[in-house]
């Protein structure tokens, strides 16, 4: 990819983001970013389509851009702004469509590219920066802390899952203890038994804590 190219869809991105602060920031395209390139180079994927994919996957996001996920219309507009061929831009959409997990609902990607991108965006939702995004998202949509009283919701459809409103701690339940099995590619397997590991052991201690155990 034309690195001058590159750097300029960075900064709009990063503009784009400006003021974010529900965990779905510029910081985290960047990680994803980073994933997806390190995966993508050890499984042998398009390392362009990749760091496109990457780079836009959250400009149309449901949850920060409702109006405009149908049609991926911002990642389309700052690709062609660019000078991105069209075929390339309908391959990258399919892409970012595809990244998404949506409860029992959740495809995998039909093409290497996609699971490397797909990976990448849930490697970045567990480990240490999992927990911290979780707890932040949380807070940022006004979500309770943990209610022993609500229970998690294990089986849900992507309208059921978009639609639920639960508590951060059952956040892990519901989806971040699932992702660890859930990655596509060798490199992210490897990747997420440390981090599944770690988060693991921290709700274990936050559970402890909060019933005073510890």
């Amino acid at each position: 990819m034309d690195q001058d190219m590159l750097r300029g869809m960075m900064d709009e991105v990063k503009a784009f983001f400006a003021g974010d602060y529900s965990g779905h920031d510029y910081a985290h395209t960047l990680r994803v970013y980073r994933l997806a390139t390190r995966i993508a180079e050890r499984e042998g994927a398009d390392l362009r389509v990749v760091r496109l994919a990457a780079l836009l996957h959250d400009v149309d996001d449901v949850k920060l851009s409702p109006n405009t996920h149908a049609g991926k219309d911002h990642a389309v507009a700052l690709m062609r702004a660019h000078g991105v061929a069209e075929e390339t831009i309908r391959t990258v959409c399919v892409l970012i469509e595809e990244v998404s997990f949506a409860g029992d609902d959740t495809v995998e990607p039909s093409s290497i590219e996609g699971k490397c991108v797909q990976d990448a965006d849930r490697l970045d939702a567990i480990g240490a920066i999992g927990i911290a995004r979780a707890f932040t998202y949380g807070g940022n949509h006004n979500r309770t802390l943990h209610d022993p009283a609500q229970l998690p919701n294990l089986h849900m459809t992507r309208d059921e899952y978009r639609r639920h409103v639960s508590t951060s701690v059952n956040h892990f339940y519901e989806k971040l203890f699932r992702l660890k099995d859930l990655m596509n590619t060798q490199t992210a397997r490897e990747i997420a038994a440390h981090r599944d590991r770690f988060m693991h052991e921290y709700i274990d201690e936050f559970l402890l804590e909060w019933d005073g155990a510890r």
